[in-house]
């Protein structure tokens, strides 16, 4: 759709501009250090002290350790006719940190000046440029060769190589029926391998069907219903995974597969899921025992579970003290909150401060919500912990006994932190909240960790669904930025849209600070077409260079792309009204809310400055789940997870439906008749 033009049109998006995370608001007075005091234990915030004061130290955001992907052992080898090839699957977790670390710019190195009158004496030999590092193993040679044999080991050799993409293209024609190649089976086994370690579930099942009815007798069909359950697994269908695993003949891969359940079923989130997976399977031993924790450890239990669990217990002999259920806390009248964040009170320096100021916004906006609960009748009383930029100060935090006593947790900023926090919680049995990540990793198989963000995973699945409901044609583009959060992004779209019966024609991975990424990234797509066009990236690059595509091609396509879009100073504002560019914008406020023009107010009266998205973060946080303390106690779980997505005070709605630990809601916004509309996919008003 076209735009109509308008002066107005810069005034009504600077104002949409300023409700977009931003760096944090600058001070107008240089805030007074607080005292050092141990830096593990802060008395109780009172409500008259004013917001933000209290932690007036913000802590140094660092840039976390990056994670290890757990992965499953894997080797190759040449099978004979008939045989399975032994290259099993792999699951790649990822992992992404709590918080994005602000990192300066590398400085380029400085020659030191000659002095005045030296004379540098000219090499004899012009040095030699430093030869290129290679960028992996060589390709297998004949790649696409007409000698299925040489495509067959190319496939092999390309998946030890990691690069799965090119083993299936090897693998695929070797696997149909029509090719008469005499190792199809296994051709089909490793095409199915290549495409679960690419995370391409939907290629892999489909690959596995095949499998499944073409060849029935193959050897290996064994290793081919394992892989099938990893794949159903991924999907979110475990009923079709554990009848797969049920399948093995008795005596193989016996310890794999109840491993490889181990591991998936704690991820479930709906009770009834499960219960339901327990009349269906009602001898699977580790169903009960997983079902059977998450009533006595989980938060589900409940007293019309008392029979189930007592059954359980009884019919696989579990140890009846660890799986006896704490009793469920009482409601109170008030409720203990932890706050562990990096306030760094032990360096009052202004450039750190500066640095942090996001931590002490985020405290500001818990401390109004406070006392806006007090007034409502709700009191918290919050406690504040500065868990510093290491672990080290976090386990000093974790090992107070006062800590066991409180009622929520919130924090903390960094992943490594995230995760000690996560298995405290567990173990205490308190509901711990992540302020800032939106890693879905944290808390698959956690019943006591939650989100306030949206995962990339959910950003993704909701972004489809909303494409899929407003787009006439059924067909897509993804482009997705080479870094772990964009491929779940991408994947999950991919999952989600097809599943609802539309068509990803191209999924490609870029890296926007390679010329030559971007220009592969487009190169043969006639965008003019294809439905709509999604790219999954805050890189500066990308935008431009995806507007100069667009407008080369003529294409007039939809664009569905990150928020971050519109805070790129490469890009104007006359590029964006020209186009039917959609915004994935989770932290989407809209000025006319009375609770956003409230909260503003207020917080400016006592902050003199006006707030950040961490102020409203803060704000949204503390008194959504303040209230879910009031309403249903610590233990809120399956109430919060039964009461679906509710709307929030300052953004436009949160909530965890179906039993989800982060937040299901993400608003889209679009510009349109002159104004940012926002575009509700979940129905949340």
């Amino acid at each position: 759709m076209r735009h109509t033009r308008s002066p107005r049109l810069l005034c009504l998006l600077t104002t949409a501009l300023l409700a977009l995370p931003a760096l944090a608001q600058q001070p107008t007075t240089r805030p007074t250090p607080a005292p050092k005091s141990a830096p593990a234990k802060v008395t109780p915030a009172a409500s008259s002290v004013p917001a933000g004061k209290a932690a007036a130290k913000p802590a140094t955001a660092t840039t976390p350790a990056k994670a290890a992907p757990g992965k499953a052992a894997a080797a190759s080898g040449t099978a004979p006719a008939g045989a399975k090839p032994t290259v099993p699957a792999k699951t790649t977790v990822p992992t992404k940190p709590g918080t994005p670390a602000s990192g300066a710019p590398a400085k380029a190195a400085a020659t030191a000046p000659a002095k005045p009158g030296a004379t540098a004496p000219a090499p004899a030999v012009a040095p030699k440029p430093a030869p290129a590092k290679p960028v992996g193993p060589p390709l297998p040679a004949n790649l696409g060769s007409s000698d299925p044999n040489i495509r067959y080991q190319n496939g092999k050799t390309l998946i030890t190589q990691t690069r799965y993409e090119l083993a299936m293209q090897e693998l695929e024609p070797l696997a149909q029926p029509g090719a008469r190649f005499e190792r199809a089976p296994e051709a089909a086994y490793l095409y199915a391998v290549a495409a679960t370690r690419a995370k391409k579930w939907a290629e892999a099942e489909q690959m596995l069907n095949l499998l499944r009815t073409e060849y029935p007798g193959w050897a290996g069909m064994a290793d081919a219903f394992f892989l099938q359950g990893q794949v159903s697994f991924e999907q979110g269908e475990a009923d079709n995974a554990l009848k797969m695993l049920s399948q093995l003949p008795a005596g193989q891969l016996v310890a794999e597969r109840e491993n490889m359940k181990a591991v998936y079923l704690p991820r479930l989130k709906d009770k009834a899921q499960f219960q339901t997976l327990l009349t269906r399977y009602p001898q699977d031993a580790t169903l009960g025992r997983t079902y059977a924790d998450k009533l006595a450890n989980g938060g589900w239990y409940t007293d019309a579970d008392k029979a189930t669990l007592d059954q359980l217990i009884t019919q696989l002999s579990l140890d009846r003290s660890r799986y006896t259920p704490r009793p469920k806390p009482a409601k109170k009248s008030s409720y203990n909150v932890a706050v562990l964040l990096p306030f760094e009170f032990n360096d009052p320096s202004w450039e750190k401060v500066r640095k942090n100021q996001f931590v002490t916004d985020l405290y500001a906006g818990m401390r109004l919500a406070q006392d806006s609960l007090q007034r409502e009748g709700r009191p918290v009383q919050l406690f504040s912990y500065d868990t510093g930029a290491d672990t080290l100060q976090l386990k000093q935090v974790l090992a107070l006994p006062e800590l066991a006593g409180m009622d929520l947790i919130i924090g903390p900023i960094y992943k490594s932190g995230s995760k000690l926090l996560a298995r405290y919680a567990q173990q205490h049995q308190i509901i711990c909240v992540n302020p800032l990540s939106q890693d879905g990793d944290l808390v698959l198989d956690n019943g006591w960790h939650y989100l306030f963000e949206s995962s990339s995973a959910t950003q993704a699945r909701l972004a489809a669904q909303f494409a899929f409901s407003q787009f006439t044609a059924r067909t897509a583009v993804v482009l997705y930025e080479d870094t772990k959060d964009e491929a779940a992004f991408a994947q999950a779209y991919k999952t989600t849209y097809e599943a609802l019966g539309g068509k990803v024609q191209a999924l490609r991975r870029i890296n926007s600070d390679v010329d030559e990424s971007l220009a592969a990234g487009f190169a043969g797509l006639d965008l003019k077409t294809v439905g709509h066009l999604v790219v999954a990236s805050d890189a500066r690059k990308i935008g431009p260079y995806t507007l100069g595509v667009l407008q080369t091609q003529g294409a007039r396509l939809p664009l569905l792309t990150y928020a971050s879009w519109l805070e790129n100073p490469r890009i104007s504002l006359g590029q964006l009204d020209a186009r039917d560019v959609y915004f994935v914008h989770p932290k989407y406020l809209d000025k006319t809310l009375p609770g956003v023009r409230r909260f503003r107010q207020l917080y400016t009266q006592r902050q003199n400055l006006p707030p950040s998205v961490f102020a409203f973060t803060g704000f949204e946080l503390l008194y959504y789940f303040g209230s879910q303390l009031h309403q249903n106690g610590p233990a809120f779980q399956q109430n919060l997870a039964a009461s679906g997505p509710v709307s929030g005070s300052v953004f436009q709605g949160i909530g965890y439906p179906g039993g989800a630990h982060d937040n299901q809601y993400v608003p889209f916004t679009k510009l349109e008749r002159l104004e940012l509309e926002v575009l509700n996919p979940v129905g949340v008003r």
